[in-house]
């Protein structure tokens, strides 16, 4: 390893899959994993312990979402330098990963290469895409698709994808520690914001792009 290797916080909830990313990780001259998560909650106390190069964050973890984590990171530090590690391939998805200041996007499905290279053009303050969801992206832009999804905030779009996967308010109000008024609230502007009027209708929308799977 060298000295002045990059430091990376691995944040996952299955312990098999962080094992393997970190022996990916470790396996380079210049990368070395200095801690691990299982959480939201306790990705954020180690970045603040830690303070990683790096944070490598699923988007897909108990309680609160990555997406949520890395908004808060970035609320204590600004310059955090956050890649999300999904399995999502959506563009809603990388859309506001960027939006809440995400540097890098990849999917799960990369080559050990590709963790690797955006791991170190993420590190240099660069942000990374990966190959193919580039590639989506551009062609989104280009072609002036306006989703409706992308008026959703971060935490609007946290709890849509929530209310698409059948989850009720309740049930919401405790997984992101919020008030059940605080979540009814955003449920009513979540369905005005995208002219729906049922959670079946949201639900349904959720399946058109791609957030849901039939």
């Amino acid at each position: 390893m060298q000295r002045h290797a990059i430091r990376v916080q691995l944040v996952d909830d299955h312990a098999v899959v962080r094992a393997g990313y970190r022996a990916v990780l470790d396996g380079a001259h210049d990368i070395i994993v200095v801690a691990e998560a299982e959480n939201g909650e306790v990705a954020c106390r180690a970045y603040t312990e830690y303070r990683p190069q790096v944070v490598i964050m699923d988007w897909s973890l108990p309680g609160i979402s990555g997406l949520e984590v890395t908004r808060r990171i970035l609320a204590r530090d600004v310059s955090a330098q956050i890649l999300i590690f999904s399995m999502h391939q959506e563009t809603a998805f990388v859309e506001q990963a960027l939006r809440a200041g995400a540097r890098g996007y990849i999917t799960k499905c990369s080559a050990p290469e590709v963790l690797l290279e955006a791991v170190r053009q993420v590190a240099a303050g660069k942000t990374y895409l990966e190959k193919e969801i580039a590639h989506q992206l551009a062609i989104h832009r280009v072609q002036g698709h306006s989703a409706p999804l992308e008026v959703l905030t971060a935490r609007e779009f946290e709890i849509f994808c929530l209310l698409a996967q059948g989850l009720g308010v309740n049930q919401i109000a405790k997984r992101l520690s919020l008030s059940y008024k605080t979540i009814a609230n955003y449920s009513t502007q979540i369905k005005s914001k995208l002219e729906v009027n049922t959670v079946a209708e949201l639900t349904r929308l959720a399946i058109r792009h791609g957030v849901l799977k039939p």
